[in-house]
């Protein structure tokens, strides 16, 4: 079981018994995340930089922020630990340069943090040996097995090499897994500022039926009004993907983790937002309707809330990384609505490991 881990030590193992220097690479909400799991295993920071152009005297946690360069000069042998994401070509580029030269870690944290504080480490897999493995087995073809053993290898140690070894491109997705036809039925939740459904509308080269598209964020949602105000058969919503259609309170921070905000703090402290069941606003549920899911942690309630187009054949793109457990409990969660969709996993261009997600497929359309 579980033969295709590979990695035994976890990042944070390796950090507290390395004899070299740590430099955390990056500030903000991420370094803070690495430090508290610092502060939990005894491993000490040796400092921090950021790339020179953002470097002008800056301190970060009382640490003055240095170049990389600097560093350089200074130190010959270091392991650097990343701590932020990177999405786009030249920064991912970047990074790989710096891991050409150095030791380099992004060590894995989950985006949304469960009560007890866990990290993802060969121990956790153990734990949950018979779930994983039955992911895996489920899986429909060689590369999402690759993808999936890569990625959890990678959550496991760190190692980026395991990222670039299992990025695909992702126009795979609408040329091959999810082909979109006229009658197709787009319903985007976590829409964000329209940026998938205009991927989706600009793959839709012969034409689509109609697009739903959730976004409780208000600063966002203005934004996916504007970009989407020239599209036809659109039908947006200031709302968040939910298991039932209700109230929640949600903080309302803009950026791509304001739902996550939102599930770490429900309270009345927050905005009153509405909240959308997909099977609520869905006229058809047939094998036409493609969704997508992309919410923050909310991954669960939304499954749960399009379990009828689900079970009616629609195809699913599911996000695989804000939790631990998401890896092995959503695509099991969606094989227990409806059996006969076929899994996939893909990873497309990004470090950490988010960018990494579930599809689920008709038989029909594949």
């Amino acid at each position: 079981m579980l033969d295709f881990i590979t990695e035994k030590q976890s990042s944070w193992e390796f950090l507290k018994k390395t004899e070299l220097p740590i430099f955390i690479y990056g500030m903000g909400d991420g370094a803070l995340k690495i430090l508290s799991a610092f502060e939990k295993h005894g491993i000490a920071a040796a400092g921090f930089f950021a790339s020179d152009e953002f470097v002008r005297g800056h301190y970060f946690e009382g640490h003055l922020v240095h170049k990389l360069s600097h560093i350089e000069e200074l130190i010959d042998e270091f392991v650097v630990v990343l701590a932020f994401a990177a999405g786009y070509q030249s920064l991912y580029d970047r990074i790989f340069e710096i891991a050409g030269k150095h030791t380099l870690l992004a060590p894995d944290v989950p985006v949304v943090p469960d009560e007890s504080g866990e990290l993802f480490d060969y121990d956790y897999c153990l734990r949950h040996a018979e779930e994983i493995q039955s992911v895996y087995d489920m899986l429909a073809d060689d590369t999402s097995k690759k993808v999936y053993g890569d990625i959890i290898n990678f959550k496991i140690s760190g190692k980026i090499d395991y990222l670039s070894a299992c990025t695909t491109d992702r126009s795979e997705i609408y040329d091959r897994l999810i082909p979109i036809t006229r009658d197709s039925v787009f319903v985007d939740m976590g829409a964000y500022d329209g940026d998938t459904t205009l991927d989706f509308t600009f793959a839709a080269r012969d034409g689509y039926k109609a697009i739903y598209a959730l976004e409780p964020d208000r600063r966002n949602f203005r934004k996916l009004q504007k970009n989407t105000s020239e599209l036809a058969n659109v039908n947006i919503f200031n709302a968040a993907a939910w298991s039932e259609s209700t109230t929640l309170y949600f903080l309302n921070k803009a950026g791509r983790q304001s739902m996550a905000a939102r599930l770490r703090d429900i309270s009345e402290n927050g905005v009153e937002t509405a909240a959308l069941a997909a099977d609520d606003i869905i006229p058809e549920p047939d094998e036409n309707v493609i969704l997508k899911m992309d919410v923050e942690g909310a991954e669960k309630e939304a499954l749960n809330g399009c379990k009828n187009a689900l079970a009616a054949g629609a195809s699913l793109e599911c996000a695989l990384y804000h939790r631990n457990e998401d890896i092995y409990g959503l695509p099991l969660l969606v094989h227990s609505i409806n059996p006969n969709l076929k899994l996939y996993v893909r990873h497309h261009l990004y470090i950490p490991a988010w960018e990494t997600n579930l599809y689920a497929v008709n038989e029909r359309n594949v």
